[in-house]
């Protein structure tokens, strides 16, 4: 009986820990299949975009405040209204492709590019 409930023990914390380690660029994975963000997912208006090889650093205003993100490439303009989910917080994040630290950015799985 030990070993059934430490069997299922390990399961669930493999599970855990695979869900929290998807490899850089990986599409997120919704319940549902589809390729829009969740319901959850917040919104903001682009003030500055930096593109780099695989990633798009967004600068967004949200609730008349600035907020840096970074997710996989999107073509996205100034101006363009994007929805992104929670992702992941940093502070104080020094980027060795732009030489320049952020002092809080948040790294997010998908950006969608949406209209004003």
């Amino acid at each position: 009986m030990k070993f059934v409930i430490f069997l299922i023990a390990m399961t669930a914390s493999a599970a855990g820990f695979a869900a929290a380690k998807m490899p850089p660029g990986h599409p997120p994975v919704n319940a549902d299949g589809s390729k829009a963000p969740p319901p959850s997912a917040q919104k903001a208006t682009v003030i500055d975009v930096i593109n780099v090889a695989q990633y798009t650093y967004l600068e967004v205003e949200q609730e008349q405040q600035s907020l840096w993100i970074a997710g996989p490439s999107v073509e996205v303009r100034k101006g363009d209204v994007v929805r992104f989910d929670g992702g992941v917080a940093m502070k104080d994040f020094h980027s060795k492709t732009l030489d320049r630290t952020f002092p809080s950015i948040v790294f997010v799985n998908r950006v969608v590019v949406g209209e004003k």
